[in-house]
């Protein structure tokens, strides 16, 4: 009891709410901040840029939007995100994914592509995505993140890396595709090779040995940024279109205007509301996850579902369409030198003045300059050495590594990491159902037991004791298992007694312990003793108030294998 007579933990919540509330008015990064982060955001802020906003642009038009509204998006969403979310290089505006799912939506309510009623239902859509990912939040539904695995992650990123440069091929080269799955993509990709620009393909290939170049014998330079410098002015000084060199095209100047949604499309859009909330969450954390570095911290799912719903709200308003984090923006945020979310609001700030100011300029960037830029960044998500180290260590957990990688090419991102989860919870739960049961022997001169095997092969036994140790939970649905590993084993050793290590068993259900408690009774009816020892104190409490406790006594339990042998030894004198 402290002075005021309450007791210390009856405090914590009240400071826990203390923390929340600050950390909602003071940015846990922005309280943190160090000095020597501030060049490697800014750089990093003005490089995802780059990125950011041509292809925003061009996630506009996929959805049937007016390119500004692309703009908007790398905008509004972007500072909210940055001012609540707990990732620290995630760069939130839309993707691909969002914008394709977004596309097909609005199309139902105006199959006509009406401007007016587009914004609209975009205006609604966005906002009810905002409102299904805030109250997943508040419903703490965060945790769906968990199943999201190291491995899986590794997959994702190298698959996604694989989509990107294959998607940006074909702005390389000068030619056009018509898009669908990866296959089909790779083949057509491989079939325009014939129709390719030189022209295009030479400012391609010089802004890759450039940013390449730039990144081995002077990475302390902000290469992306230089290189879309030189883009622009070789632009404009050669005349580079004359030569067939496309450019991102004509930015509308101006401001964001008031955007109100339209509630009787409410009814026609939750489906695909449901579906893109899943969607943003997903790639919002898989993205935060795979591009946060040890000495930060975690992200944090509920916060993310709340902020990037918040980013959906907020950009509703203002003429966003849906929004959630970008791999390819993120990773070259990351990439680049992000260490916080002020570099969010560095690419924000450039948004803004492009609106204002810098939409000519933008314009006038060769294509074939930013595919080069999101080419040499996407590449560094492929990393062979990680799928090596996690072969290395567990082959089980490499397939789940390629299921991803191939989930996401073959599939799509969302699908292939629902693929990925499904495949690593399937091996889980073969893992669970079949836990490894060991015979002990004890090492000669020592109280150490230990596992039989060809190394172990000297270790003492014990006449008429049989030791055996499962691992893992007992349930239900291992039970049954766990007893046919053990029967061959109590056959063949024919012993007197039977001594049960659950020293590795931190839970013993109901329904194993019904199954324990008759395997109990066969054995006696053979003469057969089981003993049992090393129980959590959860594991005890069940035993000793279940029959079995009963029927065992405690004469019959033991603290650790040590007591069980030397009690055991002692009878036999």
């Amino acid at each position: 009891m402290d002075q005021q007579g309450s007791h210390p933990h009856e405090r914590i919540p009240a400071i826990q709410r203390r923390s929340t509330v600050r950390d909602l008015l003071i940015p846990e990064w922005l309280s943190n901040y160090r000095s020597d982060w501030f060049r490697g955001d800014i750089i990093a802020g003005l490089t995802a840029a780059a990125v950011v906003i041509p292809k925003a642009l061009a996630y506009a038009t996929i959805a049937g939007l007016p390119v500004q509204v692309g703009l908007y998006t790398a905008l509004v969403p972007m500072v909210i995100y940055a001012l609540l979310g707990s990732s620290r290089p995630l760069s939130v505006s839309t993707t691909t994914t969002l914008a394709i799912l977004a596309g097909s939506a609005l199309g139902q309510i105006s199959p006509d592509g009406d401007a007016a009623t587009l914004l609209a239902a975009s205006a609604t859509l966005a906002l009810m995505v905002g409102a299904i990912l805030i109250v997943a939040g508040i419903l703490r539904l965060g945790f769906v993140a968990n199943f999201i695995s190291e491995p899986v992650l590794v997959g994702f990123k190298a698959g996604i890396g694989v989509v990107i440069v294959l998607d940006q091929i074909p702005k390389l080269l000068g030619t056009h595709i018509d898009k669908a799955g990866f296959v089909h993509n790779l083949v057509a990709t491989f079939q325009s090779l014939g129709h390719a620009s030189l022209p295009t393909v030479a400012v391609g290939v010089s802004m890759v040995l450039l940013l390449i170049g730039m990144k081995r014998f002077t990475p302390k330079l902000p290469a992306p940024l230089i290189a879309v410098a030189i883009g622009i002015v070789a632009m404009s000084l050669l005349n580079l279109e004359r030569f067939g060199v496309s450019a991102v095209g004509a930015v509308p100047i101006g401001l964001p205007g008031l955007t109100m949604p339209i509630w009787s499309m409410a009814e026609a859009l939750w489906p695909s509301a449901l579906g893109i909330a899943l969607m943003s969450f997903t790639e919002t954390i898989a993205a935060g996850r795979a591009f946060a570095r040890n000495y930060e911290p975690t992200p944090q799912p509920n916060r993310e579902l709340v902020a990037t719903g918040v980013a959906n709200i907020g950009g509703a308003f203002l003429g966003a369409m849906v929004a959630g984090g970008g791999t390819t923006q993120t990773a070259v945020n990351r990439l680049a030198g992000a260490r916080s979310q002020l570099a969010a609001l560095v690419t924000a700030a450039l948004s803004l003045g492009t609106c204002l100011l810098l939409a000519p300029f933008i314009g006038q960037m060769p294509n074939a300059t930013l595919a080069a830029v999101v080419i040499v960044y996407s590449v560094g998500l492929i990393e062979p050495a990680e799928f090596r180290e996690i072969l290395s260590v567990r082959r089980t957990e490499f397939v789940w590594a390629v299921v991803a990688m191939l989930g996401v090419m073959l599939l799509g991102t969302l699908q292939g990491i629902v693929v990925a989860i499904v495949v690593s919870l399937v091996a889980l739960a073969y893992q669970v159902s079949d836990p490894p049961v060991h015979r002990l022997g004890r090492k000669p001169g020592t109280n150490v037991y230990r596992p039989q095997s060809e190394e172990t092969a000297e270790d003492e036994q014990f006449d008429g004791l049989l030791l055996l140790r499962p691992e893992g939970r007992v349930f239900f649905a291992n039970a049954e298992r766990i007893g046919e590993k053990m029967r061959p084993l109590i056959n063949d050793a024919n012993p007197d007694v039977v001594i049960l290590d659950l020293r590795s068993v931190f839970d013993l259900e109901y329904t194993a312990l019904k199954m324990l408690t008759l395997a109990e009774q066969q054995m006696r009816e053979k003469g057969i003793s089981l003993w049992m020892v090393g129980m959590s104190p959860s594991v005890w409490d069940m035993v000793i108030k279940a029959p079995l406790g009963r029927t065992l006594g405690e004469s019959h339990m033991f603290l650790n294998l040590e007591q069980a042998v030397d009690h055991y030894q002692r009878s036999r004198q």
